[in-house]
């Protein structure tokens, strides 16, 4: 028997709901210095943890992380199907060097900022279709290996606009499996790419609001739910600007989700005391803060529904230059207990 588990337009309800079984989060010192810092793993004390590059810290940073989740989880390296992971940095070395030794099945995924929703869509959906029964989800980020590669060298100082976000330095991982107690991905709903025509690198949030909406109202419509549904709503990296963008544009579509929405952008930081301008970004933003303080929240029952939306800006270093506009992605997946 063919069971149907797609619903309205481009949201999927899973037959066997997935269990993640455990997570974990490694964070550098801006983060450390947040207001979540205590529900990290770990707290790194400067950005190389004792590597001789950037990019070899961040790699470090994904190993361990993923090992950390692994440990925690009972389950033997052997017995891990597959690794769903990805970053920002070019052909996404930071994940693909730091899992090199592995040995596990691994299969790389970008969607810029939407990359651990993306694994997390896509790593519930080989274990609910049977082609798994243990995967690892993972994607991270680092400050100072995207500024070099998207924006400018630390070493020139150049002033940050108002509008800009700070990259994460850090790494989320969830570990799936096909049985255990919760909490349980049930839903997800992949995102269209929407073009807002922003142009400026310096303000990802308005970029990416656009397809946070469009992927939030898809959900909505699809499932029939509204935002009462869930105890809590969280986008990945809109910041400050681009959370209130995504409010205005969800009202305009009948949708208030001012109660119980938020940003891990927002939320990672504290924008008056850190100087963060608009907040966090980057993948390892809502890989974190997932990993790190809304799994916690789950397993104190202090939530019951989440929806979380990972937003991405689909852009490299040349297109901005070139003159392109800013194309926005966001994934969402229903976590539940």
């Amino acid at each position: 028997m063919i069971f149907i588990k797609k619903v309205g337009n481009q949201s999927y309800i899973l037959s066997n709901p997935v269990n993640i079984t455990s997570t974990a989060a490694i964070v550098g010192p801006k983060e450390k210095e947040g207001p979540l810092h205590q529900y990290f793993d770990q707290c790194l004390e400067d950005e190389f943890w004792g590597e001789k590059s950037w990019e070899s810290a961040e790699s470090k940073i994904v190993k361990e992380t993923v090992n950390m989740a692994v440990s925690k989880s009972g389950i033997a390296s052997s017995d891990i199907d597959f690794c769903f992971a990805g970053d920002l940095l070019n052909q996404c070395i930071a994940s693909s060097f730091g899992l090199r030794e592995t040995n596990i099945p691994f299969i790389g995924l970008f969607g810029a900022c939407s990359t651990f929703v993306e694994s997390l869509l896509v790593g519930s959906s080989f274990i609910d279709g049977d082609f798994a029964t243990n995967v690892i989800c993972s994607a991270s980020s680092h400050f100072c290996s995207a500024e070099k590669q998207f924006r400018f060298p630390l070493e020139l100082g150049n002033q940050r606009p108002p509008s800009s976000q700070w990259t994460v330095t850090g790494a989320g991982c969830a570990v799936l499996t096909k049985n255990g107690n919760g909490p349980f991905i049930t839903s997800f709903t992949p995102g269209k790419i929407v073009d807002m025509g922003i142009k400026d690198a310096n303000n990802m949030g308005a970029a990416m609001a656009g397809a946070a909406e469009d992927t939030l109202i898809s959900h909505f419509k699809d499932t029939g739910r509204n935002p009462s549904y869930y105890d809590a709503i969280f986008t990945g990296d809109l910041g400050h600007i681009g959370k209130d963008i995504l409010i205005d544009l969800a009202s305009s579509k009948g949708y208030n989700i001012k109660s119980n929405y938020n940003d891990c952008g927002v939320l990672i930081f504290d924008k008056e005391n850190q100087d963060t301008h608009s907040g966090g970004s980057g993948c390892g933003c809502i890989a974190s803060v997932f990993s790190g303080y809304v799994y916690k929240m789950l397993q104190e029952k202090k939530y019951k529904k989440v929806l979380m939306i990972a937003t991405g800006a689909l852009m490299n270093s040349t297109s901005t230059q070139q003159g392109e506009s800013i194309p926005g992605i966001a994934h969402a997946v229903s976590i539940e207990l």
